[in-house]
């Protein structure tokens, strides 16, 4: 289980432009770094929205956002476009930093039981350390929540 003050595990996934891209790469620089269950999805699609709107606020603040589902670089592609998504989005189909994060767990939806990703947003410091962990979150004000936060 990670806990704030841990380091925050390593991972390389490739981006919607099909990119590898690491958080080692961004050392040096805060991350949000936000776990979805589902591009296009109601709740994803607002939460994704919301970063987008609240993005140059981010990068005012030297932050970078990152988004990560298990969905394709394909569908992050559309998605991306679609929505005019100005960060980046990773795919993780083999559950490498969903799991990592802890954030694959079992869900209830209508009385059904299933594995899958629980929407949870980290912020990690310039040294890779992760300052807050945000479980569960609401897709319509986690954004706002967490540059209110960011000094």
């Amino acid at each position: 289980m990670l806990n704030v003050g841990s380091p925050a595990p390593d991972f390389t996934l490739t981006d919607s432009d099909g990119r590898s891209v690491s958080l080692s790469d961004f050392h040096g620089k805060r991350v949000v770094l936000y776990f979805y269950p589902k591009d296009n999805t109601p709740g994803c699609t607002r939460q994704a929205c919301a970063f987008a709107a609240a993005y140059e606020g981010f990068k005012t603040k030297g932050v970078e956002v990152i988004g990560i589902s298990k969905d394709s670089v394909a569908s992050h592609r559309r998605f991306a476009e679609k929505y005019s998504l100005p960060f980046v989005l990773l795919s993780d189909p083999e559950l490498q930093a969903i799991q990592a994060y802890g954030v694959w767990q079992e869900k209830r939806l209508y009385g059904k039981t299933s594995m899958g990703v629980v929407r949870t947003t980290f912020i990690i410091d310039e040294n890779g350390i992760i300052q807050k962990i945000m479980p569960k979150v609401k897709p319509d004000t986690n954004a706002a929540e967490i540059l209110s936060e960011l000094c």
